[in-house]
């Protein structure tokens, strides 16, 4: 692309015109002076109603003596250049008005009586529509060849490689947080990457010659000579997003002697799912401009094609985990077929982590989003992997730590039926117990804590474990980020026995609720002591006595009041059973929400 495309030069003019220069042509390019348009005026000083760039035109009507204050204003407004018309008021260019061109370095051009004004207006309109025509008729091709890179099978790298060829210079493609995921040759992003990370964490602006222009919400202007200068130029699709109320720009321009970079969002939401950046020595035409506009179209138009088909393509495999919970994994298997996945090998481990963990599972084995129970399926969504069971734990503790959310395991399984279904609501009931285990250490935490050295030791309680399903087992914190989530594997709960599967929450309600009659009977706290004791005696009255203190008939009156209280039996199994399960939810109010050796 031609990236010196400008209005016609001043000798393009004369040529054309037939003009005669006659002073200030001797200093070199003076005739190669950008003509924006044609301006006629008699006035002794136009200045206030030119913009610079202009041919001025006039017959020197009101011209006398000295003219060096005339020119001095017109070289100092910028006109091109200026054009006397001769034999209307003057027979030839007046001798003081050629010297005073000559001095100041002014282009003064001699207009034949029989080119009427109008004509050299008409001519440079031609000559400015003709070059209009041109940039058109460039950018309308650049897109079409950009088109057509789009269609290759690289996708979005081939429209990447095409706009850098187009704007001789450099492209580079960037994901949401700003990393690299394509770039051509000679490509210089690690500007656009550092500005985005300043923009995101909010720091102020860095010394660096730099100057930045941006449109969107976030701002940092710096008026100190030699530091990067931003300033909003339109605030048009700028969103607050990311986690801490983190702003990021709509568009970005950084440039710097030698260096001019552009960089706009990708995405149709408000927030971008991506960026790319163009860069070149030289600064942009209106027409790179144009072609860099259509190459962000098309590469928002392949993003969200790409997210489409990859909605389609978690359906479809959501579908086929459905199949298999039917027990047809053959019927499975053919389905999930076209879309190159394939189905893990027997013994497999389910893992299960909020929704927002599907892009860190998927390249780990087959994942599908999985609804929860009637009424509200939604409410309850997961998303499942089937992960080799021999990766499976070192895979949970990634994505723990990649995502920042809790994972649950299951115990290995394989296709039949009852072996998947029952898998999955592991995994599930391991999830529910990552995720009151990570609620439990932000209240120890507390607002405002730093929490590194508590995550660091739960890392190590974590990763220590090595990489099989007994390091789930024992629990722990994933990853290596602050954030990290939990990893629970099922063996955890079905070690600390029934308690450990039930919810916690639901636990402590079904707790107070069968016992409230007890607490609520006066200052007679010791009914429930005195029922606990009974149980663990298994109803004998002489263990359960000497375990208090207490005479046996004691216990007895005891025994009597808290079957009164209650309304049961304590000689029906059943009733034994529920009042256990109440007494061990009680003496339990952080069930579930750390693992049996944790400090918390």
């Amino acid at each position: 692309m031609d990236k010196n495309s400008m209005p016609p030069t001043l000798r393009t003019v004369v040529r054309r015109m037939n003009l005669r220069p006659l002073a200030g042509i001797s200093a070199p390019g003076v005739l190669e002076a950008a003509v924006r348009w044609v301006a006629v005026s008699e006035l002794a000083d136009p200045t206030p109603y030119l913009e610079g760039g202009e041919l001025l035109l006039t017959t020197g009507m009101r011209m006398e003596g000295d003219q060096s204050h005339y020119v001095a204003r017109l070289v100092a407004r910028g006109v091109a250049g200026l054009g006397f018309g001769v034999g209307v008021s003057h027979e030839e260019t007046p001798p003081a008005l050629v010297t005073a061109a000559e001095r100041a370095g002014l282009p003064l051009l001699e207009v034949p009586r029989e080119t009427p004004f109008i004509a050299v207006g008409k001519a440079v309109s031609e000559l400015l529509a003709a070059e209009q025509y041109e940039e058109i008729s460039r950018a309308f091709a650049a897109q079409g060849r950009l088109t057509r890179a789009a269609l290759r099978p690289e996708g979005m790298h081939a429209v990447i490689d095409r706009l850098a060829r187009e704007v001789d210079g450099w492209a580079a493609l960037l994901d949401e947080s700003g990393e690299v995921r394509h770039a051509t040759r000679g490509a210089r992003p690690e500007a656009v990457t550092h500005e985005l990370t300043r923009l995101r964490g909010g720091r102020p602006a860095e010394p660096s010659g730099r100057r930045v222009e941006m449109t969107g919400p976030r701002v940092e202007p710096s008026g100190r000579r030699g530091e990067t200068v931003a300033r909003p130029v339109e605030a048009r699709r700028g969103e607050p997003g990311g986690r801490g109320g983190e702003r990021v720009p709509s568009s970005l321009a950084l440039s710097a002697p030698g260096e001019h970079i552009v960089v706009l969002p990708l995405g149709g939401g408000g927030r971008p799912r991506g960026f790319f950046a163009v860069g070149a020595r030289h600064a942009f035409t209106p027409v790179a401009h144009t072609v860099i506009n259509a190459a962000g179209s098309l590469l928002t138009l392949a993003m969200e094609q790409g997210r489409t088909r990859l909605t389609a393509e978690r359906r479809v495999r959501a579908a086929v985990l459905e199949l298999l919970l039917a027990g047809d994994r053959e019927r499975g298997r053919v389905v999930l077929e076209p879309l190159g996945g394939r189905l893990p090998e027997e013994p497999f481990v389910v893992l299960a982590a909020p929704p927002e963990a599907v892009e860190a599972l998927e390249p780990h084995g087959f994942t599908a989003l999985h609804d929860g129970p009637p009424p509200v399926p939604e409410r309850d969504q997961v998303v499942v992997a089937l992960v080799a069971h021999e990766v499976a734990h070192g895979v949970a503790q990634e994505v723990a730590g990649g995502a920042e959310v809790p994972v649950g395991l299951s115990r290995p399984a394989g296709y039949a039926v009852t072996g998947l279904s029952t898998a999955l609501d592991q995994a599930r009931r391991a999830l529910e117990a990552a995720r009151s285990r990570d609620a439990a250490a932000r209240d120890a935490e507390g607002p405002g804590a730093g929490g590194a050295g508590d995550r660091a030791k739960d890392r190590a309680q974590g990763g220590s474990q090595g990489g099989s399903q007994g390091g789930a087992e024992r629990g722990g914190r994933g990853g290596a980020g602050q954030g990290a989530g939990s990893v629970v594997g099922f063996d955890e709960l079905a070690g600390q026995g029934l308690l450990g599967l039930l919810d916690p929450a639901a636990a402590q309600a079904f707790s107070a609720a069968v016992l409230a009659p007890l607490t609520a009977y006066g200052s007679r706290a010791d009914l429930v002591a005195s029922l606990r004791a009974y149980l663990e005696g298994n109803g004998h009255w002489e263990t359960a006595a000497q375990r208090l203190g207490v005479h046996r008939h004691t216990l007895r009156y005891r025994m009597r009041r808290v079957s009164d209280l209650l309304g049961r039996d304590l000689d029906d199994p059943g009733v034994r059973a529920e009042l256990w399960l109440a007494l061990e939810a009680a003496g339990h109010p952080a069930i579930s929400a750390s693992p049996p050796d944790s400090s918390r």
